[in-house]
């Protein structure tokens, strides 16, 4: 009896360490109860998430006064921040605001296995009979970053086409009401609060479109905008020259003035606005009116105290505003010759359009009450070549700049610039899931976060087989992403290149390395076909878009470029298939979104290449991450380089490698590294020895738009070499970063002949 005595006990205490809270029994719909007073965003999210438990158990939610989810104020928790917890049958989502409130409800959303690209990614969430909750749960979460989200920009060719040809037919060239609004929903899912709207010529100004701040508003959005739009005016849309005159600040201030002060006067009410303060051309250009340095440094001062004493007259205390000061080309430098911006605006720092961070805020910077931002480039238009096609950026190199700005107190703001957030859809979550916990993963788990997002798509057995194949993708679109396979490039001298375009030619690639890149796509391709009848029918359309099209049409770029004609053309025919596919997706839906040859530029003609890169032998290749030894602060950078495992060095920090020689003679040490910039403002230099031999420095800091800054980004490396003589037996090659922010990827051996 004892025994059993004990037995019963044991149960019940297993029982009660495994005790659950059913939210959805498979019965009844789920019942919540919502404050009758709060901000419109929490209304907004209750929509959604209704609409997904409609989608996972079959029926839509109802509001009770004994309801099982409850939502509830907290202003004791950091803005945007939000605690889920059980109390008692109970689920308690606290919101620190609305948008916090928000979130902690999509959070639940997750929980019940719906993707944030539900709608954007056509990932229709599972099924389910029940839904429960260990009735110890508790979650508390809050941004690591204030202010989170993307520009929509170089969007003529995908999100414009898409919004008002098919999504919201409009005779007008713009992105509607009806986009923005899903844009700021898939905005909210992601846990992100800002946007700068597009801007492009022929799309209609954000403040022009009718409800669109009534939109953002009720989805808790931040409007700001980019660089070159001053107080949330886009002058590519909004200034008439023939009405207005000349945008030059030196010689039409009174209208410019006015310009500004009816936008103030508009917004003056809204409780979220980023004012962007200075000034640039109408699009994107220096300042009109100004020549030299001098000029245009003593021009954009005067800019900026006139726009705080025109915020003080029409908004209020311009200390009390959020206010970015963005310097980007030209107005780095004058940003650096001593510009006097004042300590309550947020200073953002640009990468160079290829993801490579040139700035972050100095120790004296890093002081500032208005901190600081981050401009990051997901897609881009202009030299030395777009990408505006695929998004291929490297999972690494978006974690490691990030990383880099955050621990530079970098923690403001971080906005993205994309062409559009399908396509973007895992790069884009990537920032955004750092710019809210900037500890969700680091440098050595980033393929954890990968497998993550690819089981939650596609489900588990097809997401951890898709692994090694994305990993692989990301690999070679390092080495060269698709729009870049053509070597060629942009904005040159149009007295000799037809619209400023070098035509596909020869290109620096042997047999044996066209080969192998063809191989290693073909092989891909194949394994995404087998993978592919692991995944629900119902995503099919979301497997084809997020990973069997931008794979396959890929490899079909490589192919067309590197074979011979035949191979060639029937390459160039299946990237037109495959897009056709995608924009009949889905009944059509995603119709006008896709464009296989974004500005017509001529890698994307029918076309291929001659070969020319002659056969080097590689006697032994290392990847930077097969030290041997390493000093203090070392950290691998998965998803990273083109040994997809680069290594970040301490200033001062140094690696070794053990390397074995047969034959004593003459060779070539090749030391590759990320081409990353200077963003302490100082150089880019590290050793190298052999043995006990002197040391050789190099530096591959770069001059912004030079040739062999142009040749760096395109291949994702700066290579140096090494003459060494080297006798037969073993060797110890020592590397050594001299200065931050050097990143070593691969070391390579040749022999000198």
């Amino acid at each position: 009896m004892r025994r059993l005595l004990i037995f019963v006990t044991l149960q019940l205490s297993l029982m009660a360490l495994h005790a659950e809270v059913v939210w959805f029994d498979g019965q009844h719909p789920i019942t919540y109860c919502a404050p009758k007073k709060t901000e419109s965003v929490v209304m907004t999210a209750l929509d959604m998430w209704k609409s997904d438990m409609l989608q996972v158990t079959g029926m839509t939610p109802v509001a009770s006064t004994k309801a099982t989810i409850k939502l509830v104020h907290a202003p004791s928790l950091p803005a945007d921040g939000f605690r889920i917890y059980t109390n008692g049958k109970q689920i308690i989502i606290e919101g620190g605001n609305g948008r916090g409130m928000a979130y902690g409800l999509l959070e639940l959303s997750r929980l019940a296995g719906v993707s944030p690209w539900i709608w954007w990614g056509d990932v229709v969430p599972e099924k389910k009979n029940r839904l429960v909750m260990n009735d110890d749960f508790e979650t508390e979460q809050h941004p690591s970053v204030a202010y989170r989200g993307i520009f929509l920009n170089d969007e003529d060719w995908s999100l414009r086409l898409w919004s008002h040809k098919n999504f919201e037919p409009s005779a007008k060239s713009e992105i509607g009401p009806k986009t923005y609004r899903k844009v700021f929903e898939l905005m909210l899912r992601l846990r992100a609060n800002t946007i700068w709207p597009a801007m492009h010529p022929g799309t209609t100004a954000f403040f022009k479109i009718p409800g669109a701040k009534a939109i953002a508003d009720s989805c808790g959005m931040v409007i700001g905008t980019s660089h070159c739009e001053p107080l949330l005016r886009n002058n590519v849309d909004e200034w008439n020259t023939a009405e207005r005159g000349a945008f030059n600040y030196r010689t039409n201030r009174e209208q410019v003035h006015q310009y500004w002060i009816e936008r103030l006067k508009e917004v003056k009410k809204s409780k979220d606005n980023m004012f962007t303060i200075g000034m640039r051309g109408i699009h994107d250009s220096s300042m009109e009116g100004y020549k030299t340095e001098q000029e245009k440094f003593d021009g954009l001062q005067q800019v900026i105290n006139d726009q705080q004493e025109l915020l003080r007259q029409h908004v209020g205390n311009p200390a009390k505003q959020m206010q970015v000061f963005v310097p980007y080309k030209e107005v780095l430098q004058l940003y650096e010759k001593g510009l006097q911006v004042p300590d309550y605006v947020t200073l953002m720092w640009c990468d160079d359009n290829y993801g490579y961070m040139t700035r972050l805020s100095n120790a004296k910077e890093q002081q500032r009450s208005g901190g600081a931002g981050v401009y990051y480039h997901l897609s881009y238009w202009g030299r030395p070549h777009d990408y505006l096609w695929l998004t291929t950026t490297q999972p690494g190199l978006i974690y490691n700049e990030m990383r880099e700005a955050y621990n530079h107190n970098v923690r403001k703001l971080w906005i993205v610039n994309v062409h559009d957030p399908k396509v973007a859809a895992y790069d884009l979550e990537l920032f955004l899931d750092l710019a809210w916990n900037i500890n969700c993963e680091d440098g050595q788990t980033l393929t954890k976060h990968l497998e993550s997002w690819l089981c939650r798509q596609f489900g588990q057995e097809a997401g951890k087989r898709l692994l090694p194949v994305m990993h692989e993708f990301y690999r070679l679109c390092g080495e060269r992403r698709p729009e870049f396979m053509g070597y060629t490039q942009v904005e040159l001298d149009k007295k000799k290149y037809p619209r400023g375009l070098s035509a596909v030619g020869d290109i620096p690639l042997s047999a044996i390395e066209a080969a192998q890149r063809l191989s290693a796509f073909q092989h891909l391709k194949a394994e995404i076909m087998a993978i592919r009848m692991l995944v629900r029918s119902e995503l099919n359309d979301a497997f084809f878009a997020a990973i069997e099209y931008p794979v396959s049409a890929a490899a079909a770029m490589s192919t067309k470029i590197l074979s011979d004609s035949i191979e060639s053309h029937r390459a160039y025919e299946e990237i037109q298939a495959l897009t056709k596919r995608y924009n009949e997706m889905n009944g059509g839906k995603w119709r006008h979104l896709m464009d296989a040859a974004p500005r017509k530029l001529p890698v994307f003609d029918n076309v291929h290449a001659q070969l020319t890169g002659a056969d080097q032998p590689c006697i032994m290749m290392l990847k930077a991450a097969d030290y041997q030894s390493a000093s203090n602060g070392t950290r691998i950078i998965q998803m990273l380089g083109h040994s997809m495992n680069a290594v970040a060095m301490p200033k001062d920090g140094h690696m070794t490698y053990d390397i074995m020689i047969e034959d004593e003679g003459d060779y070539i040490l090749q030391t590759a590294l990320i081409p990353t910039q200077p963003n302490d403002d100082g150089d880019l230099r590290f050793c190298v020895s052999v043995d006990d031999r002197q040391s050789v420095v190099y530096s591959f800091k770069e001059p912004f738009r030079s040739e062999r800054w142009k040749q760096n980004v395109l291949s994702g490396q700066a290579v140096r070499n090494t003459k060494v003589h080297l006798h037969q037996g073993h060797h110890t090659i020592t590397v050594r970063a001299l200065d931050n922010h050097i990143v070593f990827d691969q070391l390579r051996i040749f022999k000198s002949f």
